[in-house]
């Protein structure tokens, strides 16, 4: 897939504003674990959180193709002001946008795509994790006008900033005949009483981003506030997960091309045995590796996005490059560490931000036992 010429500035767009205004600020904010509050106010006002969101509501009227090369470009220099647009966008953003109401869509977007305003999305919980029907315990109960909502969330992205807006919360909202849980989403705003946010995280890796445990304690919102059909939250939330398994796709490329990026400065410079490293053979060969793999990662994702755009389904494309994505970024940080040898293992060198950063990329949105599991389902398999 060729870039059209708007695609190709946005990319170079993006790629310049990571070198020069994330990459020289990332390391000290990693190191203090503080969230970039101003590289996400000049993202809000570069449209980067609106990027695919309709001019009507404040967006750049673009595509999530567009979105995905941003988070590739940001993901070069650093995982956890991609993965900040990522959930900002693709968890909190797009599903009021698919699923909401002219007013919710009113009332919400244009702050969550200027970047005033973070959304986020509570599916996962402290007990569960791929099993979301079968580990669900958050309820939500009909009390006159108002959703009463008691339980917990964890591992959620952009929860507790101060910027924070919004969050759609899964909640089973009944039983069906067949004593499957109902699962329904609702937008709580924050500061609603009876919800609460914890303290952030202690994480081995993304640390400029905030993920936080949620609990809600008879917290009460208005029936109002119900996003999309009752019932078809979840059936909502695995779209959304699958146009996210191609975001956080790319988000992994970008983590794996970084690596080559870095490689190839260090091993010119560094010396053994008389020459530089990257005169030796053992390099080359690790290098070409690590190109390899973050090419035909980008070209899984590529692919995957042009499924998308054009209406087809694309279910089966997202997994393979989420999985082969998110392995291409792990092999990459663990093999450009070992180029880097001792200085690998500082934090101050970017590649040791990357392996700290990479794990997680085989985990959420899906872990990889997930990805394949969709996959053996699309080829027909689980009916054997």
């Amino acid at each position: 897939m060729k870039l059209t010429e708007e695609y190709e500035d946005l990319r170079k767009t993006v790629e310049a504003f990571a070198r020069d205004a994330v990459a020289p600020v990332i390391g000290e904010l990693y190191e203090r674990e503080e969230f970039p509050y101003d590289i996400v106010r000049q993202m809000g006002r570069m449209g980067l959180f609106g990027l695919p969101i309709p001019e009507e509501y404040g967006g750049m009227g673009g595509d999530y193709f567009a979105l995905c090369l941003t988070l590739e470009e940001l993901a070069r220099v650093d995982s956890s002001v991609a993965i900040t647009v990522e959930a900002a966008v693709s968890l909190g953003a797009m599903p009021i946008y698919r699923f909401g109401t002219a007013g919710q869509r009113e009332r919400w977007l244009p702050k969550l795509a200027s970047g005033e305003m973070l959304g986020a999305f509570g599916l996962t919980e402290p007990g569960g994790g791929s099993d979301v029907p079968g580990g669900m315990r958050t309820t939500a109960v009909l009390d006159g006008g108002e959703w009463v909502i008691n339980g917990s969330k964890a591992f959620i992205t952009n929860s507790g900033t101060d910027i924070t807006g919004v969050v759609g919360v899964a909640a089973i909202t009944g039983r069906r005949a067949d004593g499957r849980p109902e699962i329904s989403t609702i937008l709580v705003p924050a500061g609603t009483p009876g919800f609460t946010v914890a303290k952030k995280y202690s994480k081995v890796g993304w640390n400029c981003s905030d993920t936080r445990e949620l609990s809600f304690a008879d917290c009460r919102v208005p029936a109002e506030n119900l996003l999309g059909e009752r019932g078809r939250g979840y059936a909502q939330f695995l779209q959304t997960l699958d146009e996210g398994r191609i975001a956080i796709a790319a988000l992994s490329v970008g983590l794996a091309q970084g690596c080559v990026d870095e490689c190839l400065g260090y091993v010119r410079e560094r010396q053994a045995f008389g020459h530089p490293i990257g005169h030796y053979q053992a390099i080359q060969f690790k290098i070409a590796d690590m190109e390899v793999r973050a090419h035909t990662a980008r070209l899984a994702y590529y692919h995957a996005a042009e499924k998308m755009l054009a209406g087809e389904p694309f279910k089966k494309e997202a997994a393979i490059a989420k999985l082969v994505s998110s392995n291409a970024a792990m092999d990459n940080a663990r093999d450009a560490t070992q180029v880097f040898g001792g200085y690998g293992f500082m934090n101050e060198y970017p590649v040791g931000r990357f392996y700290r950063d990479a794990k997680i990329l085989e985990i959420g949105e899906g872990t990889s036992e997930v990805q394949r599991m969709l996959i053996a389902r699309e080829l027909g398999l689980s009916d054997l």
